[in-house]
């Protein structure tokens, strides 16, 4: 048996007077790019846990777009999806289906909406996917393949988390790889569209694993760059403290998504700083407390923590550890003075890195059902405006149109060459060997991707 695993690959806009301005402001393109380069690690899950006699082919939607005629030759395609792809994933998945070739789908826009892509293909994967794909495997191999397979059932054990098939990957394609130490996220912030609909409950996958998955990516690429593809990766600060010391050993360099409390313990900044951590990314999503109020579903807690987010990030640049800032512009209380509050606070706090995005109302999430019970989505169902990059409600305190050109004078500004680049100076000469280690990591990274 043959089966192909395809990943939606990519990133989309459909603003294009918005997507045009990006490619002229490389600090907007930069984070895109990493994002549109990093592999399906769900897929190369599933790809890990499939059985040694089947086939498995792992492909990204860019690289069956080069092909221009799509392959045929499977017996079976299973295509995983996120939101803004989700029309694509369709088409694609009934382009197979004509073709007599049957199609499973699954990801976090089918576990919100499996019936809407039950329309589209022969069998949706619900939740987590390691619950279910060995009975959906099983299955298809008998000729007796369900149309649904439900992980929400039953929790998985990260405990028993398979190896990812790493090695199915072109690794000269990409400039990091994701791990993943944990799932969900304690917060539960009412715009999150991947801990709520795949897991009730926070958890933790054993250091050993995650360990054993770096050892994995060190035999493909020697000085590799890590992104732990965690909700928010520093929730259990026990855990990190004694799994950094062996990562120390590993002598890669990593990337993490956190929440500011990082920034409130030395220890871990230090631990965090000597295994190589070269940047983490914190949801601020707003430098003052019109738009946190309330955000999440239970504890209010980037609220309450917002006082402590300067002293956080000043205390974690210091030890040499890029900040990007993530804010969402357009929250419940934030008027037209929000894009001047962001760059105002960019600049006294010399984020090295920004990442602003508007509020998106993604299926299935508590903040969609809030803003079509108030009748504030512009449209309903508009799956391809979920990029965070476009508008599909309706302000609480602007025009969407007041909304739309603020961000853009703002994307203008933070992007702008000599904007960021006073950002990056202002950071090395607060930590000026980050210079050093900068350049003796590109220096690696160019002699693993030129070699031969």
């Amino acid at each position: 048996m043959k089966i192909a695993l395809i990943a939606m690959s990519g990133i989309r806009v459909c603003d294009q007077e918005l997507l045009k301005l990006g490619l002229t402001l490389p600090g907007f393109v930069e984070r895109s790019k990493v994002i549109a380069a990093l592999p399906s690690l769900g897929l190369l899950t599933l790809a890990g846990m499939t059985p040694g006699e089947i086939n498995v082919q792992y492909l990204e939607m860019a690289d069956l777009k080069k092909m221009g005629e799509l392959p045929l030759d499977f017996d079976l395609v299973a295509i995983s999806t996120y939101s803004a792809q989700a029309m694509e994933a369709y088409e694609l998945a009934r382009y197979f289906k004509q073709r007599k070739i049957p199609v499973v789908m699954g990801g976090l826009h089918v576990s919100a909406l499996p019936e809407e892509a039950l329309q589209h293909c022969d069998s949706v994967v619900v939740g987590e996917g390691e619950s279910s794909w060995l009975s959906c495997l099983k299955d298809f191999s008998r000729g007796r393949l369900q149309p649904m397979y439900d992980g929400r059932t039953q929790e998985f054990d990260l405990a028993q988390a398979p190896m990812p098939a790493f090695e199915l990957l072109d690794i000269s394609k990409y400039n990091r790889l994701t791990v993943q130490t944990s799932r969900g996220c304690p917060y539960q912030c009412n715009f999150c569209a991947s801990s709520l609909l795949l897991t009730s409950a926070y958890k933790q996958k054993p250091a050993e694993k995650v360990l054993a998955e770096i050892d994995k990516i060190k035999t493909l690429w020697r000085r590799p760059f890590i992104e732990f593809a965690d909700d928010n990766s520093f929730v259990n600060k026990a855990y990190w403290k004694r799994l950094l010391p062996d990562l120390k050993k590993r002598k890669v360099r990593w990337f993490a998504e956190t929440d500011i409390s990082c920034g409130e313990d030395e220890d871990l900044l230090d631990l965090m700083q000597e295994s190589g951590c070269a940047e983490v990314l914190i949801g601020l999503e707003s430098p003052v407390s019109d738009g946190l109020n309330g955000l999440e579903l239970k504890s209010n807690w980037k609220w309450k923590h917002l006082k402590y987010a300067r002293e956080s990030i000043r205390r974690i640049q210091g030890h040499g550890i890029r900040v990007n800032g993530c804010f969402m512009i357009g929250l419940d209380g934030h008027g037209p003075g929000i894009f001047n509050e962001v760059f105002d606070f960019a600049t006294e706090l010399k984020l090295f890195d920004v990442q602003i995005t508007f509020p998106t109302p993604f299926p299935g999430t508590p903040f969609y059902a809030k803003l079509k019970a108030e009748g504030r989505l512009l449209e309903e169902n508009a799956w391809n405006k979920c990029t965070l990059f476009d508008i599909n409600f309706r302000p609480s305190d602007m025009e969407p149109e007041e909304l739309r050109r603020g961000f853009m004078e703002l994307g203008s500004k933070l992007y702008s060459e000599d904007f960021a680049d006073w950002r990056k100076r202002s950071f090395e000469e607060m930590y000026p060997t980050f210079r050093e280690s900068r350049l003796g990591f590109f220096l690696n990274f160019c002699r693993f991707k030129y070699q031969e």
